[in-house]
């Protein structure tokens, strides 16, 4: 068994805004922390090779054609023109597996080149795809007839996903931010699954970042503001609100996207802070009183953990993988539609004592989440993958060296 596997790195985010980036990015300072070999391949601004302790980085710049996916995300179509580049560094770097995080253009490289070079490749599931592009097809197909436009939608979601599982077919092992997704590799791909779940940064998001002491309640969200985060249904919310005779409260919107017109144009207590990062952004959690994220596409939710970090109770919906970070009546609330987000929205602006308790649950169970665990899970499933990888070429072997396997072959031959 190879004690630290040689890893060969091919994030489908690294230096944009999003859970990908920001999982790869620390990813990426544990191994240089404990000096493990890597090699990062990642799409930037342009081509550079560059070195952090025992990191090293291969930058290649998008073409031209490359076509947006979210508001700093794209794909190359001819991303497959860096092979031969790509492949003299990994020759050089001697990966002894690769890691691809999802179906872009440069994970496709990674996984050709693992297939080129005969190394095993782990896959890592991050991001919802299929749920994902159905949403956005949604939000552009709805001058169809209802009918038609729900079905549409349902078999491009469906195909999609099919897509997406024969995809990972490729690793030897996947991983999964959460047991349904996991289950749902295991059976499609018949491949190892296992659990990759998130950590989250306690000295950064706390409690004691808050500096809103005015008495208002304020609900709030973080995230891109696009139609697969379900964000008008805090217009909805909001409306709910007013109805049930509720004042003193306030929205604070953390993120951008196409969606923050129709919310401005739409909400009448909402305060939009724009994309935040670092102290700005833990400082803005903490001043949250509860945290509402409604997206029903998320293959985990590590804005929730932040919140929860921050002192701050959650309610999610219970499609996607948010509903794993939250313990229903626990640590927050997970909330089957609107009705529902509104119903415990109420409850705990009316009883602060048991928002309070909520808060502390959820602090004490996300301080127990810890990136450098998340990690070393990740390296157990490196040493599992090229462990199977091994056997399956010393079985190969055996059966080609096998006088029976011999003869059948010839006699299949004649």
């Amino acid at each position: 068994m190879i004690k630290i596997p040689r890893l060969a790195y091919f994030p489908d985010s690294f230096l944009e805004v999003n859970g990908v980036a920001m999982t790869s990015n620390r990813f990426m300072l544990y191994a240089k922390e404990r000096n493990l070999p890597v090699l990062c391949i990642h799409a930037g601004p342009g081509n550079e090779t560059y070195s952090d302790g025992s990191v090293s980085y291969l930058s290649l710049k998008r073409s031209p054609l490359s076509f947006q996916l979210d508001e700093e995300l794209a794909y190359d179509p001819f991303f497959q023109r860096y092979a031969k580049t790509v492949r003299r560094k990994l020759l050089e770097f001697r990966p002894d597996i690769i890691h691809i995080t999802g179906l872009n253009d440069v994970s496709i490289l990674g996984n050709y080149l693992a297939w080129k070079l005969d190394i095993p490749v782990l896959g890592s599931w991050h991001t919802n795809l299929h749920e994902f592009a159905a949403r956005r097809l949604m939000k552009l197909g709805k001058f169809l007839p209802e009918a038609m436009f729900h079905s549409l939608s349902g078999i491009v979601e469906q195909k999609i996903l099919e897509g997406a599982l024969l995809y990972y077919k490729i690793p030897k092992v996947v991983l999964a931010p959460n047991q349904e997704l996991v289950d749902i590799l295991a059976k499609s791909t018949g491949r190892t699954a296992r659990l990759m779940t998130r950590g989250v940064d306690t000295e950064l998001f706390n409690p004691q970042k808050r500096t809103a002491y005015d008495g208002k309640f304020r609900l709030g969200f973080a995230g891109r503001l696009r139609a697969e985060k379900n964000v008008r249904m805090l217009v909805n919310l909001e409306n709910r609100l007013i109805a049930a005779g509720k004042s003193g409260f306030e929205f604070l919107i953390v993120g951008e996207g196409s969606e923050r017109e129709f919310l401005e144009k739409n909400m009448k207590f909402a305060h939009f802070t724009g994309f935040l990062e670092g102290e700005k952004l833990a400082e803005t959690y903490a001043n949250m009183d509860l945290f509402i994220f409604p997206s029903e596409t998320d293959a985990f939710g590590n804005v929730v953990q932040e919140a929860n970090a921050s002192g701050v109770p959650a309610i999610v919906t219970d499609k996607g993988g948010p509903k794993f970070v939250v313990q229903n009546g626990i640590t927050g609330f997970i909330a089957s539609d609107s009705e529902q987000f509104a119903e415990y929205t109420i409850r705990l602006m009316d009883n602060p004592a048991e928002r309070s308790k909520i808060a502390q649950a959820a602090l004490k169970f996300v301080r127990s989440r810890s990136w450098n665990v998340v990690f070393d899970g990740v390296y157990d499933a490196y040493r599992e993958c090229i462990d199977i990888a091994l056997a399956k070429k010393a079985e190969a072997a055996n059966n080609a060296n096998c006088p029976a396997t011999t003869a059948k072959s010839e006699a299949a031959e004649s």
